[in-house]
């Protein structure tokens, strides 16, 4: 899990800040990288196709099963597509823009497979250990791709950057060859019909089914806001902000993709911790709050233009708090989920959290250059007025029918 969380980790920020960096470099204006940028919202869509990996085997690569045989396609994606982006570079701009997305479709599909491999290799009570793990990967990945790729690009020439990452790839292939796949037997389905219905319509028909329309909808409105502060600054709107803000691509690197990745591993076991203690959903509620206000604490670069203290305070309580956003948000999300279609409602459900704040931060830079990043980053705190009524409708009708149990 730990090689499996690197590898979905190291593709991410490589079709979105990281991205930045490059396209800003090579003098493309802000309103076109945010949208560029933006190609991370395939991973918003990966519900789309999760029902294939959940029923089918993908040819060629049946004999590493079928959870494996998926992770090793996406994976030999993300490595071929890396590859074509150090190739083609941004000088052809329209062939650079299809490698990036093929990219973000391989990480998003690697992503559906590793969730999928998580649920079914262990019991229920050993997938906190198990996220906990993944976290650490994938945290490492983002340091690769974030820290080391930025402080690498002041020394050395971008597609040579993109093809050391493809080449780190390498690593969590093995790490998939040497696996064992989940003992898991699935009856075929008697028609394609009969495969359509259950691959397709049940998992959505079964949310519904169980916990009514209006709640249903409720909590997939409240899923839909609560994360927009977040997701809102994780595409190609930071990158940009940054070396607006006077600050090198090797010193952002080194603070916001090395140390802050540190500090958000701390997070993440505080956030288990506090699950522990106080259970998913009044966890989830605080974390929502206090990370999502922490996109107000940007405000203060603003002011201090240059000024590494401060860049190294805002950067320590934006990846702590989302550090601790994540246990309550995978253990809300898992509770939400029936088993008989835990990947696929996994995924759909995932996704809904990401979408909104990947759709705000294509049209990110459009809104900073009319109103300013100031203006931006208040506008993304703003989701969480109506998420915050959202967690307060649910609370009782979720204690009742879900978290039962929570202390």
């Amino acid at each position: 899990m730990f090689f499996f969380g690197f590898s979905s980790g190291l593709p991410f920020l490589l079709v979105a800040g990281t991205l930045a960096f490059w396209l800003k470099d090579h003098g493309i204006v802000l309103k076109e990288i945010t949208m560029i940028a933006s190609a991370g919202m395939l991973y918003a869509l990966k519900f789309l196709w999760a029902p294939l990996l959940d029923h089918s085997e993908l040819p060629g690569f049946r004999r590493l099963g079928r959870r494996r045989g998926w992770l090793l396609a996406a994976q030999l994606g993300v490595i071929s597509s890396l590859l074509l982006m150090a190739l083609i570079t941004p000088s052809q701009l329209g062939a650079f823009i299809a490698a990036t997305l093929a990219v973000a479709f391989f990480g998003a599909t690697q992503d559906i497979a590793v969730d999928a491999y998580r649920i079914e290799i262990a019991p229920v009570d050993a997938q906190g250990a198990l996220v906990a793990t993944y976290s650490l990967g994938y945290r490492i990945g983002l340091i690769l791709a974030g820290a080391f790729a930025a402080i690498m690009a002041d020394h050395i020439a971008w597609p040579l950057v993109y093809a050391l990452m493809a080449a780190a790839m390498l690593i969590p292939v093995v790490a998939n060859l040497l696996a064992r796949e989940p003992a898991v037997h699935r009856a075929l389905p008697a028609n394609w019909g009969e495969a359509m219905t259950h691959a397709v319509v049940d998992p959505f028909a079964d949310f519904f089914r169980r916990y009514g329309v209006p709640l249903a909808l409720t909590i997939l409105a409240y899923i839909l806001l609560f994360k927009v502060p977040e997701q809102a600054t994780i595409g190609g709107i930071m990158s940009p902000f940054y070396l607006d803000q006077g600050f090198s691509k090797t010193e952002i690197g080194s603070i916001t993709k090395l140390w802050g990745v540190w500090v958000g591993i701390l997070g993440v076991f505080c956030g288990g911790a506090l699950v522990s203690r106080w259970g998913a959903w009044k966890s989830l509620g605080l974390m929502m709050l206090v990370c999502g206000s922490c996109n107000l604490l940007y405000l203060l670069l603003m002011v201090h233009k240059g000024d590494l203290l401060v860049l190294t305070a805002v950067i320590s309580a934006e990846n702590f708090t989302l550090g601790m956003l994540g246990p309550p948000t995978v253990a809300f999300l898992s509770a939400l989920v029936n088993r008989e279609h835990t990947a696929t409602q996994y995924a759909l459900l995932s996704s809904l959290v990401n979408m909104p704040g990947k759709i705000l931060g294509f049209f990110a830079g459009g809104i900073a250059t009319a109103t300013g990043y100031g203006m931006y980053f208040v506008i993304t705190v703003l989701a969480l007025i109506p998420a915050a009524l959202l967690f307060v409708y649910l609370t009782p009708k979720l204690r009742e029918r879900v978290f039962v149990d929570s202390p």
